[in-house]
C-alpha cells in the first residue's frame, strides 16, 4: 500500500469522487470481512480518488473501536496501492487520538475526524480537540463540520495556522457563508468536501465555492450513475445534472426521508437491490421494509447500465 503524505493526500482527494463504502455485517451484526473485501475489490474497478473506511455510511457510530481497526486494515489490504485509504476517528479526545494512532499503524494515509460524541462544545474546546488529534499523528487529517462539531471561521483559520497536517474540511451542515469564507480566505489550504447526506443534491452549487469533490453513498451500488453525475457536475453541465436529479436522486431522497436513519439503511438496501447483499444495518438503525426495498429496486433498475 502506497502511503500518501498529507500534502499528496490533499492534492489527490479533490480530483475525483470519494468512496464511502458500507461496512458489511453478518446476521449477528459482526463484521463480514470477506464480504467487505469483495465489495472493495468490485468498487476498485471504478475510479474514485479516495476510500473512507468505516465512515458515516460505514456505520462508524455502531462499530466497537476494535472492529473499526479491523475494518480499516481490511480496507488497506483490499484497496489498490494508488488509492488512499482514510480511517475514522471520533468520540472523546482520548479515544480519537487512539484511533488516529491506530490508523497510522494500520497503514492508512489519512484520518477522518468525526464529531465528538454527545456533549456541547465551545469553539476553544473544538480547536483543542482537533489540535490534539493532529498533534498525535503524522497523517493528513480531514475534519467533519457536522452536529456538535460546528466550526466558526476563526476556529478553522486558527487550526490551519497551527496544524500543518489538517488538509481537509468536510461540510455536513450546509453552511454556505462558512464555505465561502474558507474558499475566499484559505483558498488551496485545505481540500473542501461536500458532506451533506446524498451530497449529489448540492454538488453543482457547492462547486462554485471550491468544493470539487464529495462523499458519494450512491457509488456503493450505482457506481456508473454516480461517476456520470460527478462528471456532469465538474463539467458544469447543469441540464444533465438536473436531469439526473429528477430521474433518480430526488425519488431516492423521497424514500430516504421516510424514516430517521434511512440515509445509511437505503445504501445497504441499494446493494441488496443489485444482488450484492451487505447484510443488515446495525442497531439502533433499522432496514427498509420489503415494500420499500421493492420501490428502491424498481428505481435502481432505471439507471443500471443496459
Amino acid at each position: 500500500m502506497t502511503l500518501f503524505s498529507p500534502e499528496a493526500l490533499r492534492s489527490v482527494l479533490g480530483t475525483g469522487l470519494l468512496s464511502f463504502p458500507v461496512t458489511h455485517a453478518r446476521e449477528d451484526f459482526t463484521f463480514d470481512e470477506a464480504g467487505y473485501r469483495e465489495h472493495l475489490a468490485w468498487q476498485s474497478s471504478f475510479p474514485a480518488s479516495g476510500v473512507f473506511a468505516a465512515g458515516g455510511t460505514g456505520e462508524f457510530f455502531a462499530l466497537p473501536p476494535a472492529e473499526v481497526g479491523r475494518v480499516v486494515r481490511a480496507a488497506v489490504a483490499a484497496t489498490p496501492d494508488d488509492q488512499p485509504v482514510v480511517a475514522p476517528a471520533g468520540y472523546g479526545t482520548a479515544q480519537a487520538i487512539a484511533m488516529a494512532r491506530d490508523a497510522e499503524a494500520a497503514g492508512a494515509s489519512g484520518v477522518f475526524l468525526l464529531p465528538p460524541y454527545l456533549t456541547e462544545l465551545s469553539q476553544a474546546g473544538l480547536v483543542a480537540h482537533v489540535r490534539a488529534v493532529c498533534d498525535a499523528t503524522g497523517l493528513g487529517v480531514i475534519v467533519y463540520h457536522r452536529a456538535n462539531a460546528a466550526f466558526g471561521f476563526d476556529a478553522v483559520q486558527e487550526l490551519t495556522e497551527h496544524c500543518p497536517n489538517l488538509i481537509g474540511f468536510k461540510d455536513g451542515i450546509g453552511d454556505v457563508d462558512l464555505m465561502t469564507r474558507i474558499h475566499t480566505r484559505l483558498h488551496g489550504r485545505m481540500v473542501s468536501i461536500g458532506g451533506l447526506p446524498t451530497a449529489e443534491t448540492y454538488a453543482l452549487p457547492y462547486l462554485e465555492m471550491g468544493v470539487t469533490t464529495y462523499s458519494s453513498a450512491l457509488f456503493n451500488f450505482v457506481p456508473e450513475f454516480a461517476l456520470g453525475f460527478y462528471t456532469a457536475v465538474r463539467e458544469r453541465d447543469a441540464a444533465d445534472v438536473y436531469r439526473r436529479l429528477d430521474e433518480f436522486v430526488l425519488p431516492y431522497l423521497d424514500l430516504r426521508d421516510r424514516q430517521p436513519g434511512y440515509a445509511v439503511s437505503i445504501v445497504k438496501a441499494g446493494l441488496r437491490a443489485i444482488g450484492r447483499d451487505p447484510g443488515p444495518v446495525r442497531p439502533p438503525l433499522t432496514d427498509l421494509t420489503p415494500a420499500e426495498l421493492g420501490e428502491l429496486t424498481a428505481l435502481v433498475e432505471k439507471v443500471l447500465p443496459a
